[in-house]
């Protein structure tokens, strides 16, 4: 197992390093070993609870990520407790539990994305296609859709297709029509050990389906139905129980009052915690601003946030004008619009720090979809549908779409559209490890990405 491998290597080589570099010994080795298998073994348990490595996991990044983050830190945490209340933390040195942690988490990071291509590659060229199966399909819907390539990809290898025509499908006698081919199809089944059936057909055709499952009840395998076309784009979403009833939940409800209270939490901690940090950069740029132009040092701008409600967003001055109204035009590469100290400021995002002031204020959030001007956020709900959704949040400083490489100036309508399905992705999927993921990646990327 390469996990336990990377938590072993992590473990004994930070504790052989960090011992060296300082005191030049090696250090209680056996402790630190001792210490490494317990932490390895723990992780892979905690993983497999999870369904860590199950192949559509593995080529899940962001679950993966937010699971990998999840149990290394909340491990850490609990074996640290641990040895505090067992009076054993003296035998850890706090360099090498640190470096352990981080390098740690780094190795198994690094070695998630590796093999979510990996896996992603092999599944594209049917490497674990071996669970032996047949499908019965109607009439060209096994070329037309999707299914049979997704099968293949899946573990599952189709060494038959059986297709029949929609009239005979719609047949009330459709069991007596082809019972010679089903008993074919059935000692073919047994003959090449069939372990799966696959009907690909219209879900409308109860008739029909029930009679197919009436035909194979001799067969003792599973049979299993593949969504049509119209059913295959509703599933995608989260199935949830209402009662007796299952249903598929195609547009979640806002945060619930929990949720809210935790996302706040990370808000009003982490606003506060880059405040203080930024205080001194925030105070030079100032000064900057009020020394190289004419103006105010901030610029306040309409924006939608919560609900549709407007709110002033605050940002750091980089241009000249100060345009807020029914029409403004995007600031694009080389505005004339933009002075040089703009230019600095926009380039690193630090004309964005004042936006804290309005994560403590309640308008917006550390993590959700930008909010755009007023006159832009009109436009765009008349010609992009479900955009008004992004509103089912509070906007944020950084977001999904913006560590995906949506930020910055949209030239085209296309590339406003994948923003906005990045924003709907990430309103549908949130915890509050999505949120600190993103900010991770912010840190270690967006801030210091070029934008306009």
């Amino acid at each position: 197992m390469v996990d336990v491998a990377l938590v072993l290597v992590s473990g004994i080589g930070c504790a052989v390093g960090y011992h060296v570099a300082t005191a030049g010994t090696l250090g209680k080795t056996d402790v630190y070993a001792a210490a490494s298998v317990l932490v390895a073994i723990n992780f892979v348990l905690l993983t497999t609870v999870q369904h860590g490595y199950r192949l559509k996991n593995i080529t899940n990044l962001p679950r993966t990520f937010r699971m990998t983050l999840t149990t290394w830190t909340g491990l850490f945490g609990a074996l640290l407790a641990i040895a505090f209340t067992m009076k054993v933390s003296e035998e850890f040195s706090r360099g090498t539990t640190i470096s352990f942690y981080l390098v740690g988490l780094a190795f198994l990071l690094a070695w998630k994305i590796a093999a979510a291509r990996w896996t992603a590659h092999a599944l594209r060229t049917g490497a674990f296609a071996n669970g032996r199966a047949i499908m019965i399909a109607e009439f060209g819907l096994a070329t037309s859709s999707n299914a049979v390539d997704d099968l293949g990809q899946h573990g599952y290898r189709l060494v038959r297709v059986m297709e029949i025509p929609a009239k005979e499908l719609a047949s009330p006698l459709l069991l007596s029509s082809l019972a010679p081919r089903f008993d074919e199809l059935i000692a073919f089944a047994r003959e090449h050990r069939i372990e799966h059936v696959f009907l690909l057909m219209n879900w409308s055709r109860q008739h029909a389906i029930e009679s197919i499952l009436d035909a194979l009840k001799i067969l003792p395998i599973p049979v299993h139905l593949v969504p049509d076309t119209n059913a295959a784009r509703f599933l995608r979403y989260p199935l949830v129980s209402t009662g007796n009833t299952f249903t598929a939940e195609l547009r979640r409800a806002p945060l619930s009052w929990k949720e809210c209270a935790l996302k706040r939490t990370l808000d009003l901690v982490g606003a506060s915690l880059a405040l203080f940090v930024f205080a001194p950069v925030m105070l030079v740029t100032a000064l900057l601003i009020k020394l190289s132009s004419k103006g105010p040092v901030f610029f306040r701008q309409t924006r939608h946030g919560f609900g549709g409600r407007t709110f002033k967003i605050f940002k750091f001055r980089t241009m000249r004008v100060l345009e807020d109204g029914p029409t403004i035009m995007q600031a694009q590469k080389n505005d004339p619009r933009v002075t040089p100290i703009g230019k600095w400021l926009r380039k690193t995002s630090i004309d964005e720090l004042p936006q804290l002031f309005n994560v403590l204020n309640g308008d917006m959030s550390l993590v959700g979809p930008r909010p755009h001007a007023a006159a832009h956020n009109d436009e765009y709900e008349q010609i992009i549908g479900n955009y008004a959704f992004r509103h089912h949040v509070k906007p944020g400083i950084t977001g999904w779409a913006q560590v995906n490489g949506y930020r910055g100036e949209t030239r085209t309508l296309d590339l406003m559209q994948k923003r906005v399905e990045y924003d709907l992705w990430y309103i549908n999927n949130w915890s509050v490890w999505l949120d600190i993921l993103i900010l991770l990646r912010t840190a270690t990327g967006v801030l210091f990405q070029s934008s306009y």
